[in-house]
């Protein structure tokens, strides 16, 4: 079956992927890794854009 598809358009910079975590290559004490979790700043970690204001041609 499909999926449908959402209504709002998805971020061009993070592809829909807003959040990412990212390991600095240190370790804690337990023996896990560090991460660092990143929002994308374009669409400041909501996967979505805002749609574009329609423009209005004036004159010629």
């Amino acid at each position: 079956m499909p999926q449908h598809a959402p209504n709002t358009p998805v971020c061009r910079d993070c592809d829909g992927f807003p959040v990412v975590a990212i390991t600095t290559g240190d370790r804690h004490a337990d023996g896990t890794r560090v991460t660092l979790h990143i929002a994308c700043p374009a669409c400041q970690g909501t996967g979505h854009t805002a749609r574009a204001a329609v423009l209005a041609r004036i004159g010629r």
